[in-house]
């Protein structure tokens, strides 16, 4: 499963980089915006840090003007992938986009039908906003599963990753519905790391070990 954090914040990156399981780092305009640089800068600098993808969103509202736009910022990063805002033109942006190799993501995915479109036109990813979905009273969690399941059934390459996700219970039941990949908050990935029954088995083993060494100076 692919790992990737929401994020244009350099400390965070650095910081989930250290863990040597970051397949990259994925960030839309709100998140750009409350960096105070230009979006062109913040991805340079977030491509220097990171080994793996760097995903990008588009804002052009025409088919042609997202492929410039999409081309443009591909050639500032080692590991593009374009996102791509569902709707017709962003089909049509897809479909030319990977015919040119570039990788894309249909985002605000929010239905099958939308993922089977999104397929056709070539995108590499498809989006299901699992949280968002979930605050209208639907689920999230079926739509991932119904997606992964069609795509498995036609045999499309299409991957589901899961957006909007909110604690780690999401990503995990998101693995096991056929999603392969997700993309979170740093805080979700960092609440990734922790049990509360591991930190007490550390807890204890450091007691442990401290009673180990005090016998062992008793002792001898």
């Amino acid at each position: 499963m692919e790992i990737y954090i929401d994020t244009a914040d350099l400390t965070e990156i650095k910081q989930a980089m250290t863990l040597s399981i970051l397949d990259g780092v994925t960030t839309n305009p709100s998140i750009l915006l409350k960096q105070g640089v230009s979006y062109k800068e913040r991805l340079a600098e977030i491509n220097e840090i990171v080994d793996g993808k760097v995903w990008y969103q588009v804002v052009s509202d025409n088919s042609m003007e997202m492929v410039k736009e999409a081309q443009e910022v591909a050639a500032l990063l080692s590991q593009p992938v374009i996102k791509l805002p569902m709707g017709a033109e962003s089909l049509k942006a897809s479909k030319i986009l990977s015919d040119q190799g570039i990788e894309t993501n249909m985002t605000l995915v929010f239905s099958v039908a939308q993922a089977i479109l999104s397929a056709k036109a070539g995108a590499s990813y498809v989006s299901p906003y699992v949280g968002r979905i979930n605050d209208i009273g639907w689920s999230g969690h079926q739509l991932i599963k119904d997606i992964a399941q069609m795509y498995s059934i036609q045999g499309f390459q299409t991957k589901v990753i899961g957006a909007s996700l909110r604690g780690t219970q999401d990503i995990v039941s998101i693995a096991e519905l056929g999603a392969k990949a997700a993309t979170m908050p740093f805080k979700v990935l960092m609440q990734m790391l922790h049990h509360p029954m591991s930190d007490i088995g550390l807890i204890q083993f450091r007691e442990d070990w401290k009673a180990y060494q005090a016998q062992l100076i008793e002792n001898f």
